[in-house]
């Protein structure tokens, strides 16, 4: 395999198992572009990155500039002669300028079955939406939000309870062989990229908190969807008795009631079930106002009046 020199760019922890690889690998990482530090913590301290703080661990020049238009900042990139620029979660659009330094291009780690989701929120959107697979696409940057040529695909299954914080730990490190294949083929001119079918593509909107509430008046499904895409932000919530509830696993109940959307029919070892517009949703983890995470058998322990009046005499605010 011939040795490339390769800039990588990346920011927050999916990043940092792609850019492993290329330092296990035989070619060579000139450079590290990230985004600037970021106030972190309750001093608001400046804070690196994971991906700079493995950078730095590996002894690697390391950029953070406010810009990629900047032709200075331009010149500086072009003088570390990569063959090829690596991109994963940048979090920074790259000019035209910058996609034509390497002259083997930018090629992206994206977590999407590309076309299917592009954009801020692959991860979430796809299990919003219900999808039954996922994965991580491989593709040659252009100057379009993630329309490039894909070089390589590798799909998962997700799972039924699985949050997004679990499928992104999975992704992460998922399409690292299908990189180093990817760049070998580049560098061989054997790579076969595929045109994506823009007829096909979503955009993943970027989260929300106005998202978190919960409309118990949606079928329990969507509403378990919801809870699983929102963990670990924005997290689901609920209103209970005025106060919100952070909810952060649920399952879907067999369990069948008329009771109205919201109320809860049972509350107790197994979690809370809660009567939604089809089905009941049982919650599982949940974190009270100023409370740490907790069971929900653990939560109802402590209101013994929700055990007393399950079945008809506590209510959720039907919209969140």
């Amino acid at each position: 395999m011939e040795a490339l020199n390769i800039v990588f760019a990346g920011t927050p922890d999916f990043a940092v198992p792609s850019l492993q690889a290329l330092l296990d690998s035989p070619h060579h990482v000139k450079a590290v572009y990230t985004q600037p530090d970021r106030p972190a913590g309750r001093g608001r301290k400046l804070s690196p990155g994971p991906v700079k703080q493995c950078a730095l661990d590996h002894g690697l020049p390391v950029e953070q500039p406010l810009s990629l238009k900047d032709p200075t900042e331009q010149a500086k990139l072009a003088a570390y002669q990569p063959d090829i620029m690596v991109v994963v979660a940048y979090g920074m659009i790259l000019p035209a300028a910058i996609l034509a330094i390497p002259r083997l291009g930018c090629i992206n780690v994206h977590a999407s079955l590309l076309p299917r989701w592009r954009g801020a929120a692959p991860i979430q959107r796809a299990i919003l939406a219900g999808d039954a697979q996922t994965g991580v696409t491989i593709m040659q940057m252009a100057e379009g939000l993630d329309t490039g040529d894909m070089l390589a695909r590798v799909s998962v299954a997700i799972g039924v309870n699985e949050t997004a914080a679990e499928l992104h730990d999975r992704l992460a490190p998922l399409g690292n062989r299908a990189l180093l294949e990817v760049i070998g083929a580049l560098a061989a001119s054997t790579a076969q990229p595929e045109v994506q079918d823009d007829a096909l593509s979503n955009y993943a909107v970027k989260l929300s908190k106005s998202e978190a509430p919960l409309d118990w008046r949606r079928p329990a499904g969507e509403l378990h969807r919801q809870v699983c895409a929102f963990n670990p932000y924005p997290v689901a919530q609920a209103t209970l008795d005025g106060d919100i509830l952070r909810i952060w696993r649920s399952e879907i109940s067999a369990t069948h009631s008329d009771a109205k959307p919201g109320t809860v029919i049972a509350a107790g070892g197994d979690g809370i079930e809660v009567a939604t517009g089809d089905g009941v949703l049982r919650l599982t983890e949940v974190q009270a106002a100023g409370k740490r995470r907790m069971s929900a058998a653990d939560f109802v322990n402590a209101r013994p009046t929700l055990r007393n009046d399950a079945d008809g005499g506590v209510c959720f605010d039907v919209e969140g």
